[in-house]
This record gives structure tokens, sequence and C-alpha cells, in this order.
């Protein structure tokens, strides 16, 4: 798992093909709350490709809705995705939820074992 790829994974692993929900099923309950804003299929597609796409807080929201994730978990995977982590970033827990939820969705080891170290830092 890469660190840039944290909220393109997230939503890799349970939407698309064979996955948990299809695009189609997705777009129609991940809807921010706030706007009533929904990522069209296309979009969906795109994130779940890999290609490039903008990330806002509208998507953010409606990502987190649809998933069944806090807000500030999808959140801390958007920030990992654009702009990555410092030592002194990872004191609260979401960074931390992202890689174990990843792990435990087949992120590997690398990203529990990272998901380990920082929630001993946390209670440190």
């Amino acid at each position: 798992m890469e660190q840039q790829d944290a909220l393109t994974e997230l939503v890799r692993q349970q939407v698309g093909t064979g996955k948990r929900w299809s695009t189609r099923e997705f777009a129609a309950r991940a809807i921010d709350p706030e706007t009533g804003w929904s990522p069209s299929k296309s979009l969906l597609g795109k994130i779940i490709g890999g290609q490039g796409y903008t990330i806002s807080p509208r998507l953010v929201s409606a990502l987190a809705v649809g998933l069944g994730l806090p807000r500030e978990v999808v959140a801390a995977a958007a920030h990992m995705q654009v702009i990555g982590y410092t030592a002194e970033e990872l004191t609260g827990g979401a960074p931390a939820i992202v890689l174990k939820h990843l792990g435990a969705k087949g992120g590997g080891e690398k990203a529990a074992q990272v998901a380990a170290r920082w929630e001993r830092e946390e209670h440190n």
C-alpha cells in the first residue's frame, strides 16, 4: 500500500466488479449529507482505476457515508493521498485507523506494522 493511494484504496476495496457494491449501488448510497451531492459512476470509475481525480470536502463526506466510515478517517486517507503526514501529525488516531482498515482489507503486512507503530506512539 502506498501512502499516496490511501483514499483510492479505501474505495477500491469496497466498490467495483466483484466487490461489496457496484459503482451504481455505491453512487446511490454515497451522498454528502450537507449538499446532497453524490459522486457519479464515472468519477467512481476514475477513483477505482487509480486515475487522477480532485479530492473535495463533499467527495470526502460522500465517500465516508458510502463506506460507512467516520468522516475523519476518510479525511485522513485524503490527507495521506494528497500531502502525506509528518510524525508530528500522527498524534491523532485517524491515520492509524486508515492503515488498520487498509491492512484488514488486504493492505498488507507493511500497513499493519505502520498502524501498530502509530498506535504505540499515540499511547506513549
